[in-house]
């Protein structure tokens, strides 16, 4: 580790206001000053003690491994239903805050169930691709399994994530209950353009019915460009097999669109003129706007990110130096440049982001702040390559209103007290 006594050494520049330090921390390697003794022992202590565990042979070998029992919390948050009588209606939400990468563990990914989970056999799991085409066609997965396979690292998020900010007043909620409706996964599987070659397009197709095989035929429709893109019929995810409550044995992935499109379950693909104004897509899914109008088939999720780290629930120890980490994304490809500010927006650096910078996936960002002990407010603000920035709430409700629960992408704050706990305001 670096000392004050060597010729490389150099205090970490300021980059915004109330602590913000230059990303470069990050990118050079920079020491802050510091930040060397938050929490580390001399190193001129007693050598170490010999702890219980290193005196006895650890478990042994287990079928299908399983986290440590010492990070029990680290799981997902339920949302009941709003009426208990519904079974399977409701979402279970990813603990953000308390991962790090960019990926989600598959057990940890959100769940948006709109009839609970289908025990489906994959032996007589079927899926046809009918409509107009020139030749319908069923597949068993086994006869999916022998086509080539492509993987992709995409994100998924529901339509209705962050709504709770659209609330008149903030509400005491954290990272998942907020924004837990976003996780991200390796997903491999079939491109759906070659089989839609195979099958045949008739040229007056335009769009495509999916339909899962849930007791609920969850049903949207999907502009025939998307699918012949880049959505893929999904067998594996993160590895294994796709999770029941994510779709086994077969989902689509429309990467960057909202989740509700991505049909778990899938069981039909109808090619057709025009949508089918499907209840899943008329009763929900249309974007209320504050002059009695609402956007209806507004497909890719806009650029957004969130701090995740500090965030409520995680008190900071003290002043000191500390690493603001959070995720951004963006439904219409890569992110180009996260800004962070400390100070409620009067002030803002660039964040480093972390490789890969995928398109339509989360990327990790990081920058560092020397904490006063005083008052703050956190945001983050994501650009991507389009040259779309994530609006103010105030922006934003300007635009939209605040009347609606679908795409809210207003930058998110933190407010830290002197006691380093943090929660959420509107700024």
């Amino acid at each position: 580790m670096k000392r004050k006594s060597d010729a490389s050494w150099r205090p970490a520049e300021p980059a915004a206001g109330n602590g913000i330090l230059s990303r470069r921390v990050f990118l050079e390697g920079a020491l802050v000053a510091g930040a060397t003794g938050a929490g580390l022992a001399s190193a001129a202590a007693e050598p170490l003690p010999v702890p219980r565990w290193m005196k006895v042979p650890g478990a042994n070998f287990v079928p299908y491994g399983q986290p440590s029992q010492f990070e029990s919390k680290v799981v997902r948050g339920f949302a009941p239903p709003a009426n208990p009588a519904t079974q399977g209606i409701g979402s279970a939400r990813t603990p953000l805050h308390l991962l790090e990468g960019m990926m989600t563990p598959s057990g940890l990914h959100f769940e948006r169930s709109h009839s609970g989970i289908p025990d489906i056999d994959p032996d007589q799991h079927r899926l046809v691709i009918h409509g107009l085409v020139k030749q319908p066609l069923v597949f068993t997965l086994e006869a999916l399994s022998r086509y080539p396979m492509t993987s992709r690292i995409a994100f998924v998020e529901c339509a209705g994530n962050s709504g709770a900010l659209n609330a008149p007043q903030p509400q005491p909620l954290n990272v998942p209950a907020i924004h837990g409706l976003l996780s991200c996964s390796e997903w491999t599987g079939v491109k759906l353009s070659t089989l839609l070659d195979e099958a045949g397009v008739d040229p007056s197709a335009r769009w495509m019915i999916a339909e899962g095989a849930d007791s609920a035929a969850m049903s949207r429709s999907v502009p025939l460009a998307k699918a012949m893109d880049d959505a893929l019929l999904c067998l594996y995810q993160n590895g294994e097999r796709v999770r029941p409550s994510n779709g086994y044995p077969l989902r689509l992935l429309l990467p960057g669109f909202e989740g509700n499109m991505n049909v778990k379950w899938l069981r039909r693909l109808k090619l057709t003129a025009g949508p089918a104004m499907t209840k899943d897509e008329t009763s929900k899914y249309t974007i209320l706007l504050k002059d009695e109008k609402a956007w209806q088939f507004v497909f890719p999720l806009e650029v957004k990110s969130v701090i995740t780290r500090p965030s409520p629930g995680l008190t900071l120890k003290g002043p000191g130096f500390y690493e603001i980490s959070g995720l951004a994304w963006s439904g219409n490809g890569r992110i180009r440049q996260v800004e962070v500010s400390a100070d409620g927006g009067q002030s803002w650096a660039p964040a480093a982001l972390a490789e890969p910078n995928l398109p339509k996936a989360p990327v990790r960002f990081r920058l560092p702040w020397q904490w006063n002990g005083g008052p703050a407010v956190l945001q983050s603000r994501a650009t991507d390559d389009t040259g779309m920035v994530q609006p103010s709430r105030a922006a934003f409700a300007a635009e939209r209103g605040l009347r609606g629960n679908y795409h809210y992408n207003a930058i998110q704050s933190w407010r830290i007290d002197d006691k380093g706990e943090a929660i959420n305001v509107y700024a």
